[in-house]
């Protein structure tokens, strides 16, 4: 089964809670076991590291929390409340936000005022998001922007000229560390006649390794297939040189994969688009931050110092 939302959790942690106290840390299995979760399932991560189960089960006892449903009773022990006994006889079978946000003091607990928003526009946003955990919500928004522009930087990398697309392998080489100075990478690439670029670039400052570069500005339907890498890796020796990187805004077929995974002296990395794309990203290459948005969480050992 698929990982449950926090607001399917609500209800079983808050009788698991009636049962015995309970904390962040100590409620993930019991509610994974309770669910059933597959330990594949367990072990799923939401893009920052954190478990997702774990991560779902602790929003969970937030909003039972802010709901009064629940009480912290000691350092990170919670406890079920008068109301949270009542509610458990109220709703046999499920809690849902909606029903959370019926209890007095929801509103302030939140840290809003009872007389603002009188149009509960963020409580429904909540009640219309209740399988995505808040801060899940954050990063899939995030994801969500980041594809968008993934396509739109790469389409516009395939509009540009071929002397463009080197200065764009020769930036991507060098925010990685590879290439030396930018005069020194410029005279060692060259356009190979196919709208691409090869040569040799080294890899550290002082030129004690080289690296072989080929890269090819594909439409993203045309793939590099293996007889382009072979060629690659045979000029390797023509060089001598045992390390390369075929770059192509396109992607290769499952025959070029291959071919690089056998065995051999040479070292090859294929980098297909969306991985050129990814490289441009992560450097910073073609893009710029346009917002941040900095998420706090309490830091309890500050709390917890004597």
């Amino acid at each position: 089964m698929a990982i449950p939302t926090y607001e399917q959790m609500l209800r079983p942690i808050l009788a698991m809670a009636r049962e015995r106290d309970i904390s962040r840390r100590t409620i993930v299995e019991p509610v994974a076991d309770y669910f059933s979760l597959t330990e594949a399932e367990r072990a799923l991560t939401i893009p920052s590291g954190a478990r997702t189960v774990g991560n779902r089960s602790g929003w969970a006892m937030t909003f039972l929390t802010k709901a009064g449903l629940i009480e912290k009773v000691a350092r990170g022990q919670y406890r079920i409340t008068p109301d949270g006994r009542r509610y458990l006889d109220e709703y046999p079978d499920e809690i849902l936000v909606k029903d959370l946000r019926r209890q007095p003091g929801w509103k302030s607990a939140w840290g809003r005022d009872s007389s603002d928003d009188e149009s509960g526009e963020d409580t429904r946003i909540l009640d219309e998001n209740s399988a995505i955990a808040p801060n899940e919500l954050v990063e899939q928004g995030a994801a969500a922007l980041r594809k968008e522009l993934s396509q739109r930087l790469l389409n516009e990398v395939l509009s540009q000229t071929p002397a463009f697309f080197e200065q764009l392998v020769l930036d991507v080489l060098l925010a990685m560390g590879y290439g030396g100075t930018r005069e020194n990478a410029s005279a060692h690439l060259g356009r190979s006649g196919d709208e691409g670029i090869d040569g040799v670039v080294n890899q550290d400052a002082l030129g004690l390794d080289q690296i072989m570069v080929q890269a090819k500005r594909y439409a993203p339907d045309r793939p590099v297939g293996r007889q382009a890498v072979q060629a690659f890796i045979g000029s390797l020796a023509g060089q001598g040189v045992t390390k390369g990187v075929f770059i192509t805004t396109s992607y290769f077929n499952e025959n070029a994969a291959e071919f690089v995974l056998r065995g051999s002296n040479t070292k090859v990395v294929l980098v297909d688009g969306q991985r050129l794309i990814d490289l441009m990203m992560q450097h910073h290459i073609g893009v710029r931050i346009k917002q941040t948005i900095e998420l706090l969480e309490l830091d309890q050992n500050y709390f917890d110092e004597e």
